[in-house]
């Protein structure tokens, strides 16, 4: 198989897969929201970003090692496996420890203590799922991935459902994370078990110094991206209370649903660059120019039709009790597009065993977005927050291009030789959002992808290499 074929074939699947998950999600954060009110909104959503937090030192970065190493030598399999095991059993008890310290320096009230509690079992239980998903991704049996993915989904909103229709209180709606999690997990190891082996047991205790050192840097990485998109609900909540963390994450977790499209790729083609830096350097800078000029395409129009159409969005989800939250979503969602491209960046530099600088710039970022927190946050709330999270993307990019032309022969001007042709393309359809506002949401929406396409195509966006690339995907 061809490797765009294979790249789009993964990317295929993981996409039908997050569509589901995406719809669904969709109704699991309206129908929660709307039932707990902004406090109680906001008290899960704390939840939710200190355990993002303390959750990646239960990992470390070992997921991202084993998929980048196993993709490069299968017969790695097992001892990855065996050992990554057991050193997430031990680091679990490191995660407990810093969340304790965590509610012991906020002193948190009841009942956040205990949603807090119950989330991080439920992100424990993840991090031992991650290591069945980290091999089936380096595998490309992204077909697994997904099952797991559309099983936790449903999971949860059959939870949500219960909850809302028994009245339940917010204990309840941390407890369906810990149910889906282990649901989850379990169908990884019969998945595993069924398609690839028995698990085996390779204890090496010599392995672990060296993986640890190694994948360290993608932990010390994980941490300060999680900590510059989490750390604002957790400033809020010491510095304006639940309910702003609530009216707030009402917004980034339309983000974050915007962000699952870019992870569908992210994590199709990071295996193929893992190989590619093995075999060829010049594939390599191709996959990833190809792949700048794509999420553009993507999240430029993305970015500008939602700021279009902000408050029909959360009047759609949440109702008319979360309507402060428009004007964070048209702040926040500007982060998409340098998401989608630092994110790109940072793979390709961890693809390339460069992960020591992507821990650096990501530190930076962290850095900047605490401070700026710090002085936005009381003077503007949670839009505050969204401003320094915009801001902090914003910086990181150059530093990304910069090192990238530096060490990987990357050129800035073919990455953006299309740009103006996508901004025109973007600006047209701005003019019918415009134009058609008064419409139907959905009407809107599909009549802008349409009319953005068509545009596309008539300026030419997509050149003779990507017609190609797009032949031989569907060439038998």
């Amino acid at each position: 198989m061809s490797t765009a074929r294979r790249v789009t074939k993964n990317t295929g699947v993981l996409f039908i897969a997050q569509l589901i998950t995406y719809a669904i999600g969709f109704f699991i954060t309206m129908y929660t929201a709307r039932y707990l009110g902004t406090e109680g909104f906001g008290i899960l959503s704390l939840a939710l970003s200190i355990t993002a937090i303390t959750g990646i030192f239960a990992d470390l970065g070992l997921g991202s090692l084993m998929m980048r190493e196993i993709a490069r030598n299968k017969s790695l399999t097992s001892k990855f496996f065996s050992n990554t095991i057991l050193i997430k059993f031990l680091l679990s008890f490191l995660t407990i420890g810093i969340t304790l310290a965590i509610v012991y320096i906020f002193k948190y009230p009841e009942p956040v203590t205990t949603v807090i509690y119950i989330i991080t079992l439920s992100t424990l239980i993840n991090a031992f799922n991650g290591v069945f998903v980290s091999i089936f991704q380096a595998y490309e049996n992204m077909e697994y991935v997904s099952v797991g993915t559309i099983l936790n989904s449903v999971i949860m909103l059959v939870g949500t459902f219960i909850g809302i229709y028994y009245q339940f209180d917010i204990l309840f709606f941390a407890i369906i994370y810990v149910v889906a999690n282990i649901l989850t997990l379990a169908l990884s190891l019969i998945i595993y078990t069924w398609k690839l082996s028995l698990p085996q047991m390779e204890i090496d205790f010599s392995f672990w110094k060296p993986s640890l050192k190694e994948a360290l840097p993608f932990g010390v990485a994980g941490i300060f991206v999680i900590v510059y998109y989490q750390i604002d609900s957790i400033m809020l909540s010491v510095m304006s209370g639940t309910e702003a963390v609530g009216l707030y994450n009402a917004a980034y977790r339309l983000i974050y649903l915007f962000l699952s499209l870019y992870n569908v790729y992210i994590i199709a083609i990071f295996p193929v660059m893992s190989s590619f830096f093995k075999t060829s350097k010049e594939s390599l800078n191709f996959a990833f120019e190809r792949s700048f000029k794509y999420l553009l395409i993507i999240s430029l129009p993305l970015t500008v039709g939602t700021v279009l159409v902000a408050k029909k969005v959360i009047l759609l989800v949440y109702g008319p009790n979360y309507l402060p939250s428009v004007i964070a979503l048209q702040v926040l969602i500007w982060t998409i597009i340098f998401m989608f491209l630092n994110g790109l960046g940072g793979n390709l530099l961890g693809a390339a065993n460069r992960q020591p600088v992507v821990t650096k710039i990501t530190g930076f970022g962290a850095v900047i977005n605490i401070l700026l927190n710090l002085v936005l946050i009381p003077a503007f709330g949670f839009v505050g927050a969204a401003a320094a999270t915009v801001f902090t993307e914003f910086c990181m990019l150059p530093l990304f291009m910069h090192i990238m032309v530096k060490t990987q022969n990357t050129q800035i001007k073919l990455l953006i030789k299309d740009l103006p042709k996508i901004i025109v393309s973007t600006g047209v359809m701005a003019v019918v959002v415009i134009l058609l506002n008064f419409l139907n949401l959905f009407l809107v929406i599909m009549i802008a992808i349409i009319v953005y396409f068509v545009a596309i195509f008539i300026t030419r966006t997509l050149d003779e290499i990507d017609i190609e690339i797009l032949r031989s995907i569907v060439k038998k």
